[in-house]
């Protein structure tokens, strides 16, 4: 057998540890994508919230009399915002892997310098960011309704960057796993909506039976919810540093599955 005397051996990076060049431009590209149809991506949600808010507040105002020592209004705007920061950066992360596996070019983000972190990064940002750019439009819009005050700014943005990452790695992951939009209506409808409701977001959670409390304090959801409404009033169903904790090491998680499934070429690579 005739064998090569120049055998082609792979060069070593030429970016560095980290091709912040090329993990910029995927950034970009992901948050172009959402921006280019931004009534869809960024405006449906914010008229969704706004559409429960009246809705509810119609049907039942303050009747409820104080939740955790505010209003029920007061008490549902910064629920129903974190409950879209949560869907809108799954739909995000899920959309684009999903698409790109539909469409094809997904070839593109496979041939590309860049690393499976490097890659899962990037797009887990760019969910990160329409989560952000969601909320603070909703705070913008929600102040003109209802007399919202902001009591801690500093756990606001912590639960925004939590929240939306865990869901922006879950979305990859099942945007890795999903052949068609039918598999991704299945775990938006059954999973990501359903723990978005059942976590607190309409009620305190002292309302329910202690058992469904305690199945709802294991629910992640939840401590999202519910983290992010104590930086709006100060008051809150479970432990703050328990969710801190809780939720930072569901970050390190789901991106380490994130990271391995993607690294794999998981239903993406024959």
């Amino acid at each position: 057998m005739y064998e090569l005397e120049n055998k082609y051996v792979p060069s070593s990076r030429r970016f560095g540890f980290v091709n912040w060049i090329g993990v910029w431009h995927l950034y970009k590209k992901e948050i172009l994508r959402f921006l280019t149809v931004w009534a869809q991506t960024l405006f449906a949600p914010m008229i969704t919230s706004i559409l429960f808010l009246l809705v509810i507040s119609l049907a039942i105002g303050n009747e409820r009399g104080n939740v955790l020592g505010v209003s029920f209004i007061n008490f549902l705007a910064p629920g129903l915002i974190a409950m879209q920061i949560i869907q809108q950066a799954f739909s995000h992360s899920s959309s684009s892997l999903l698409m790109g596996k539909i469409m094809g070019n997904i070839v593109d983000m496979i041939a590309a310098p860049l690393s499976p972190g490097e890659v899962t990064i990037s797009i887990i940002f760019a969910s990160i960011t329409r989560a952000l750019m969601i909320a603070i439009a909703s705070i913008i819009v929600f102040s003109f309704l209802i007399d919202i005050e902001i009591n801690n700014i500093l756990y606001i943005i912590i639960y925004i960057f939590l929240s939306s990452f865990i869901l922006g790695a879950a979305g990859f992951i099942a945007g890795l796993w999903a052949e068609k939009f039918d598999h991704m209506a299945t775990v938006t409808n059954f999973f990501i909506v359903p723990l978005s409701f059942l976590s607190g977001t309409f009620y305190s959670v002292d309302k329910l039976p202690n058992f469904l409390q305690l199945i709802s304090k294991f629910n992640p959801f939840f401590y999202m919810i519910d983290g992010f409404r104590y930086g709006f009033i100060g008051n809150s169903d479970g432990s703050i540093t328990f969710g801190l904790i809780y939720l930072s090491l569901l970050c390190i998680i789901t991106w380490f599955v994130s990271y391995i499934l993607y690294k794999k070429g998981y239903k993406i690579k024959s």
